[in-house]
């Protein structure tokens, strides 16, 4: 059972929702990696983690945006989308992701499986808008599917009271939506009731159930007649040995040649009516009258709707409430604009009135006006005359700046590529000296580690030198015996004491390396300090601050820098001592 593209990306829209927890639009990529792998996994598409890792390469160190996630799921999950997954686990692990963190269970009248299903139908019955909202039309259609589901009828004034504490609100959320059903306010009735009208709407809405019931079934090869548990969808019609639906029995395809046609009673069955397919044919029995009358009616519906080409009744239902409200807005924009229209041209006609009028006062002013200007207009013509001199002046001034203005920008263009160069050369500075301080780093740390190799041996042989003091007290019967095992140790100290000069040229040749790193170092210092002072000196700047000359650390061999130079002297004689009594114990 599967899912159209559009309801897949509501449920996926919430779950993206919930990770968005600062509510910028923007999650992690590992948590896109376990959203998009879930996904993948039951919707039995095969995961491509280099697929996400190549989508996302350009945002690699930052949080990635939905507008990045949505080609990513178009391309390589919805793309792929086949027909045979189960559409409700896939909802579940939505939902699982943004309950939690949206709704309070404890303030619901109904449980957490009736809270998924009233989801499950908001999405259904949502605009194919972002973000998700459901208008109150469908709210309305949703509330009297379940009063009916309850076998209570729709209550008008409490629609009316709601729509007034609603204000001018028009949606409501997912989340709205489910305290509003959660709480109770449209039903009186018990919490299992309640529960059982979500089941049968959700299953009509969401499951394509259009009508489920037990009837009698005739046998095709033994022709008996055996009670069965039909489900009715769009397509199909199924039947299961009872209506926990764990054991199915058939299936009967509903196609455009299909017919069902009443039967009279026969063979001691009331109530028959026959489902004729290309191939075969099912006599089935209902309980009464009314219950056949629904089912062939039913039935022919759905055949209808296959001979049309068209969907489950309550999906094309959805379609035209949807195309009504479109319709309706249209209407309205019209309205609006024809509205618009008729108020601009009044507007117009009442500006054209005043032009009238404003026309008439001028025509007076204008009189007047043209005898003040015919006494005016000798004295203008000399103003306008001592104006174009002037003019003309302010004009050769300007042109004078301008070539003086156009010297300067090329002085200053000319300058400003003196700069860019020295940049340059003071960045290639400073990449020299990041490198020679890498270079630094890993040379310290290769000659840590040899100290601390040597340090290992150091006390491995004075851990041998004290083993052979102990051999050597012990009673002269047993001197004999470990006599062999006395040489053995000589030659694993002498083994010691080679590996222990090896180590001591390795540190030697590494305390090398880590002189000519420095000496790198410090040229590449130098060379910084040098640009620096370069550019600070042509731009004017504050001189910069250089970093004192850095000495090489001291290495001893209990570690670098461990220890003064008083303390290293007093531990080298001490050694030397316990050898030198050791020696004259042997």
């Amino acid at each position: 059972m599967g899912g159209s593209v559009d309801e897949l990306l509501k449920s996926i829209w919430h779950a993206f929702t919930a990770l968005d927890a600062d509510h910028r639009g923007k999650v992690s990529k590992s948590q896109l990696k376990v959203l998009s792998y879930n996904l993948c996994t039951v919707m039995k598409i095969p995961h491509d983690p280099v697929a996400l890792e190549e989508h996302f390469k350009d945002d690699d160190k930052g949080p990635l945006s939905n507008q990045g996630y949505m080609p990513y799921l178009n391309k390589f999950i919805l793309d792929k989308v086949r027909e045979d997954f189960d559409i409700l686990e896939f909802n579940k692990i939505c939902w699982t992701l943004c309950f939690h963190k949206s709704i309070c269970p404890k303030r619901l009248r109904i449980s957490e499986d009736d809270a998924f299903k009233v989801w499950c139908i908001f999405n259904f019955l949502s605009e194919d808008k972002y973000p998700l909202v459901i208008v109150t039309e469908e709210i309305e259609y949703f509330l009297q599917k379940l009063m009916e589901a309850m076998g209570s009828g729709w209550s008008e004034e409490k629609c009316a009271e709601y729509r007034l504490q609603m204000n001018s609100r028009t949606c409501l959320t997912a989340w709205e939506l489910i305290e509003l059903v959660g709480t109770g306010y449209f039903s009186t009735v018990s919490r299992p009731t309640l529960s059982l009208a979500i089941n049968e709407v959700f299953q009509e809405l969401i499951l394509d159930v259009l009508k489920q019931g037990y009837m009698m079934k005739k046998g095709h090869k033994r022709k008996n007649w055996t009670e069965r548990w039909f489900i009715l969808r769009p397509n199909s019609m199924s039947y299961y040995v009872g209506e926990d639906l764990v054991e199915k029995k058939g299936d009967i395809i509903l196609d455009q040649n299909c017919c069902v046609e009443s039967l009279p009673d026969k063979d001691g069955k009331k109530c028959l009516f026959i489902i004729k397919c290309t191939d075969i044919s099912f006599e089935i029995s209902a309980s009464d009258k009314k219950k056949k009358q629904e089912w062939i009616q039913a039935i022919q519906k759905c055949i209808q709707l296959r001979r049309l080409g068209l969907s489950s009744p309550h999906r094309e239902s959805r379609l035209r409430r949807r195309e009504l409200r479109q319709r309706q807005q249209v209407e309205e924009e019209d309205l609006v604009e024809r509205m618009r229209e008729l108020q601009a041209a009044n507007d117009n006609k009442e500006r054209q009135l005043e032009a009238m009028k404003k026309m008439e006062e001028a025509a007076a002013k204008a009189t007047l006006e043209e005898l003040r200007r015919k006494k005016t207009q000798l004295d203008l013509q000399d103003r306008y005359r001592l104006d174009l001199e002037k003019e003309k002046m302010v004009r050769q001034q300007m042109e004078e700046q301008v070539a003086q203005k156009s010297s300067e920008l090329e002085q200053y263009l000319l300058r400003v590529r003196e700069l860019e160069n020295m940049y340059h050369q003071l960045k290639e500075a400073l990449e020299d000296e990041r490198q020679a301080k890498q270079d630094e780093e890993a040379m310290r740390k290769l000659q840590a580690r040899l100290l601390e190799e040597e340090a290992a041996k150091r006390a491995e042989l004075e851990q041998m030198h004290l083993q052979q003091q102990r051999v050597l007290s012990q009673t002269e019967a047993e001197r004999q015996e470990m006599v062999a095992e006395q040489l053995a140790k000589e030659r694993a100290l002498q083994a010691a004491q080679l590996q222990l000069e090896r180590l001591e040229q390795e540190r030697r040749g590494a305390l090398e390396q880590y002189k000519e790193v420095s000496r790198k170092l410090e040229r590449a210092t130098n060379k910084t300090r040098t640009w620096k002072d370069k550019v600070a000196k042509h731009e004017g700047l504050v001189r910069l601050i250089q970093p004192g000359h850095k000495a090489p650390q001291r290495i001893t061999n209990w570690g670098p820098a461990s220890f003064t130079d008083a303390e290293l002297e007093m531990r080298k004689k001490s050694w030397q001592e316990s050898k030198n009594q050791g020696a004259e114990a042997q």
